[in-house]
């Protein structure tokens, strides 16, 4: 009997745990547009979320890991694109087909954070250097999928140069739709332009990388 209730036990603690998790980043993030990331305490997060302070920290490790959420998916999804790209599909047109899909989507993850997030972390030296950061861990999965995909070291100054050509376009494309949505341009709009924009910026690496990794 008691293994029978074990496991709905043990799902509504997982509920109730990411509940409280949602609910202090909610606030945190509330409070960091309020009144700027650099200016909001930790004991203000907790007290508007109505939990102790060290619930807080038990949850988030760091003050930026309140308002970044997304940070292993972001840090992950270029590898994880090649990795699983199609057969016969090469590096750069799964990641450019990923791209796409991203932008019609309006992913948060490409860069549709809304106008006020995105003010938010440029407006944070904090935020921005740890975002800047996230793309270089991007980077660097990336030249391990591509290692892996090619059956290079990972070192290969192959691998590096491509991994840098193609995390700079991402990273030139997420900085441009964020500077359109702090302009204040409705994401539908984004969408369109950085569409067309994109389809530029991979056209010029398609000389150099049109069958690199081709599964």
């Amino acid at each position: 009997m008691a293994t029978q209730t074990a496991a709905p036990a043990t799902g509504l603690r997982e509920t109730k745990k990411q509940e409280t998790r949602q609910l202090i980043s909610d606030h945190a993030t509330r409070l960091f547009i309020a009144q700027g990331f650099e200016q909001t305490t930790i004991a203000e997060i907790a007290t508007a979320a109505r939990v102790a302070k060290k619930t807080v920290t038990n949850y988030f490790a760091r003050k930026e890991d309140l308002t970044l959420d997304h940070q292993e998916e972001f840090a992950a999804s270029l590898a994880r694109t090649v990795a699983t790209r199609h057969p016969g599909e090469s590096a750069l047109a799964a990641l450019r087909r990923a791209f796409a899909d991203a932008v019609a989507a309006q992913d948060p993850v490409a860069g549709f954070s809304g106008q006020e997030f995105a003010r938010m972390i440029a407006d944070s030296p904090t935020l921005t250097v740890c975002l800047r950061g996230l793309h270089d861990q991007r980077e660097h999965h990336l030249a391990g999928a591509l290692a892996e995909a090619t059956g290079a070291q990972p070192g290969d100054i192959t691998v590096q140069t491509v991994a840098g050509l193609l995390g700079g376009v991402h990273r030139v494309l997420f900085q441009r739709i964020q500077t359109l949505t702090i302009a204040g341009h409705p994401n539908h709009q984004i969408a369109d332009i950085i569409a067309a924009e994109a389809t530029q910026a991979f056209d010029l690496l398609e000389p150099a990388l049109s069958d690199y990794a081709a599964s």
